[in-house]
């Protein structure tokens, strides 16, 4: 990851001196990594063995960060990765204009690689990702959101991008059709995974593990999962304080309703779908040789199910 972060660090350069401190700030800030790691062991495993994964590892990487960027301005977010976000420390549109720096920086890169199937791939994803955030801009502070309409935005707004790595990997290597479309589903339900648990943190993790305040969710209405099971199986009483609570937002009533995920059971229904998903995307895998990176590939599945931020 080493020299995809020398890549990261090269394109960040801008001749105006806020853009290049707003986009130091917020992608030197930690995170996992996982996507970029993710199209590098891609391509990996498809023996690729050029050089322009690195640098289509740091435009996956500066997407997304545009879109932590975007987030957190519409979600009124002021912590994230342990730290102020960026709106917290800069404001908001400083935020927002540099969040579409980062954009257009990775399509010129994107042009850069020269290769339109990888500009097709990420053009398709990056407008599916916006049309994601509408769908949950759409279902907050709506108690009445089903499974089905939840599963929609993660696989919009969060798998899409991991489908994207995956898929990019096994261009690069040159992939057959059999193997590019396991990886790309391989990629689909990692970050379906990565989501579920993300939601399930929100009500079962530590602030300084998972670095944002718990009940951000919660009070920007947003109904995740836990939440869902709750409304769904919970008893009168715990249905409508949580049918309540995401109707109005705030804070007002978390530890009753923590309280209330923990005793219906919505943490490990959740969970049991996050390890589903995990499942399904180490069987994705069937078609690819064994090597170390199809190793790591399934590590990464189980990492995103096991992990505690």
């Amino acid at each position: 990851m080493q020299s995809v972060d020398t890549a990261i660090r090269a394109r960040l350069h801008s001749d105006v001196p806020l853009v290049s401190q707003v986009a130091e700030y917020i992608i030197t800030s930690g995170g996992k990594r996982i996507r970029p790691a993710l199209l590098l062991l891609a391509a990996g495993a498809t023996t690729y063995r050029g050089t322009q994964h690195c640098e289509l590892a740091a435009v996956v990487e500066f997407i997304h960060t545009a879109t932590l960027l975007h987030d957190d301005v519409v979600d009124e977010s002021a912590l994230r990765r342990g730290r102020k976000t960026a709106n917290a420390q800069f404001g908001n549109a400083a935020s927002v204009l540099v969040g579409d720096f980062l954009y257009s920086r990775a399509f010129q890169m994107m042009v850069g690689l020269g290769s339109m199937r990888v500009m097709q791939v990420l053009a398709d994803a990056t407008n599916v990702i916006a049309e994601g955030e509408v769908l949950q801009l759409m279902n907050c502070h709506n108690a009445d959101v089903s499974f089905e309409d939840y599963l929609r935005v993660v696989r919009y707004k969060t798998a899409k991008l991991f489908e994207a790595s995956a898929r990019l990997g096994a261009i690069l290597g040159n992939a057959s059709s059999e193997v590019e479309t396991g990886l790309a589903n391989y990629g689909t339900h990692l970050g379906t995974a990565f989501q579920i648990v993300d939601d399930v943190l929100d009500y079962s993790g530590e602030e300084g593990e998972i670095g944002k305040n718990l009940g951000d969710d919660l009070a920007e209405g947003k109904p995740t999962l836990p939440l869902i099971h709750v409304i769904k199986t919970g008893n009168p009483t715990q249905s409508e304080m949580v049918r309540a609570a995401l109707e109005e937002g705030g804070r007002e009533n978390f530890q009753e309703i923590i309280h209330a995920v923990k005793a219906t059971g919505a943490l490990d229904a959740a969970m049991a779908v996050a390890k589903a998903e995990s499942d399904q995307a180490k069987r994705a895998l069937s078609s690819l040789p064994r090597t170390n990176y199809l190793g790591a590939l399934i590590e990464l599945s189980d990492f995103a199910v096991a992990r505690r931020h």
